[in-house]
């Protein structure tokens, strides 16, 4: 079993085109807190980034933002966290959000999600950690991704092991269940 007392949220500052990206989000939020797990994100109240804090937050759970000052203001952050951290750049939020992380998980968003989530993936990839990662596939948002990932292997670009460093599901539920939480 893992012991998963802090996870990583990646996700979007923006809500998306479909409602179940928020509804998801919160409701993920939700079960983090039941579970009583600390929540690590990226700070914002906005999108499903401010729905997974919320939903955290609605249950009494513990929230801690990790925000870059120049973004203090473009995703609005939120002010009803735990904790919110502000730092100098980008690269000092993702090097805190892996060391107070014990897992992560990628739910929709864009180009800073996969950032976010290819470079703790690359970490573990190197073995500079071994810490879960996840993608939360809502409804399929992911698939064409898995797809690509699966042609990398598939031409020998991403070994077995590798590719295995990445836990999908569709299911929060059944994602912590592979992350081995009970």
């Amino acid at each position: 079993m893992t012991d998963l007392k802090s996870i990583c949220i990646f996700c979007g500052s923006a809500a998306g085109s479909d409602p179940i990206f928020v509804d998801h989000g919160f409701k993920l939020g939700h079960y983090i807190a039941e579970k009583n797990m600390r929540l690590i994100y990226g700070g914002a109240k906005i999108g499903v980034m401010g729905a997974v804090a919320s939903g955290v937050l609605e249950k009494g759970g513990e929230v801690i933002g990790i925000i870059p000052e120049f973004l203090c203001s473009k995703e609005v952050a939120h002010d009803q966290l735990t904790e919110l951290i502000v730092v100098e750049n980008m690269h000092q939020r993702k090097r805190l959000m892996h060391e107070m992380s014990d897992g992560f998980i990628a739910l929709p968003g864009g180009f800073g999600t996969l950032e976010e989530l290819f470079e703790i993936l690359t970490w573990a990839q190197l073995s500079l950690h071994r810490k879960p990662i996840g993608i939360l596939n809502t409804n399929g948002y992911y698939d064409l991704l898995i797809e690509f990932i699966n042609t990398m292997h598939m031409e020998k670009f991403l070994r077995d092991g590798h590719k295995d460093l990445l836990i999908i599901s569709d299911s929060f539920e059944d994602l912590f269940l592979k992350f081995g939480l009970t």
